[in-house]
């Protein structure tokens, strides 16, 4: 008899893990706006699931922060940020940048960076610029957040990494519509400059005080210049 191969993982795990990744587009494009109640009938028919694996999949989005339960009985609905909530996340991912950037410094004055990190930063940072020009916003916050994996991945932490990754999922849209204008656009790449010099020149605290300063000051005036209050 021939051997059968490894177990596939349960159909309701794959169906769940399809449904929350396909929902998690929706919200994180937009296409489902904050504060939108998410009808469970309509959305498994649109992905042509059932609501099993969907409410599952919904259950894992309430702990990423992206929906929330209502009152008993009325359903989930996206997440509708507060502009409080909003100004705590980025004093959150002011921290850990900061820490990150002091963190991938410390490597390069060891020189214990892998081979080419620095230079193909630098590249990101360059196409940035080119978008930015352009005002091709979509293509320039994509890149926005490459640059910033490859940041984490430079730093080498992956407790920091993930912590972050968990701040950026629930800022996702505000961040969006704060990097649309040619001009901040400008700005942020800016600062990705300089934080780069600092880490080129193995200086920990320089990076730590500018990785802070580009999400806590211009990454939240930025943010404020998006809803006409800055």
């Amino acid at each position: 008899m021939d051997t059968l191969p490894p177990a596939a993982p349960p159909l309701a795990a794959t169906l769940s893990e399809r449904a929350r990744a396909a929902v998690e587009q929706l919200i994180l494009s937009g296409e489902i706006a904050p504060g939108t109640r998410l009808n469970e009938v309509a959305l498994a028919a649109r992905l042509g699931l059932s609501r099993g694996p969907l409410r599952e999949a919904l259950r894992g989005l309430e702990r990423d922060g992206l929906v929330t339960a209502g009152p008993a009985g009325q359903g989930m609905s996206v997440r509708r940020l507060e502009p409080a909530e909003m100004a705590e996340l980025y004093d959150m991912r002011a921290l850990l940048q900061g820490f990150i950037l002091a963190r991938i410094a410390e490597r390069m004055a060891r020189r214990a960076l892998p081979p080419g990190t620095l230079e193909e930063l630098r590249a990101q940072v360059e196409a940035m610029e080119r978008m930015a020009k352009s005002g091709d916003a979509p293509g320039y916050y994509a890149r926005n957040l490459g640059f910033h994996e490859a940041l984490h991945r430079a730093a080498g932490h992956r407790r920091a990494s993930g912590l972050y990754d968990s701040l950026i999922k629930e800022s996702h849209l505000a961040r969006q519509q704060s990097l649309a204008h040619p001009d901040r656009m400008r700005q942020s790449n800016a600062e990705h400059a300089a934080m780069l010099d600092a880490v080129a020149a193995g200086d920990a605290p320089r990076a730590r005080a500018l990785g802070e300063a580009h999400v806590a000051e211009g990454g939240k005036r930025r943010w404020l210049e998006s809803l006409g209050q800055g």
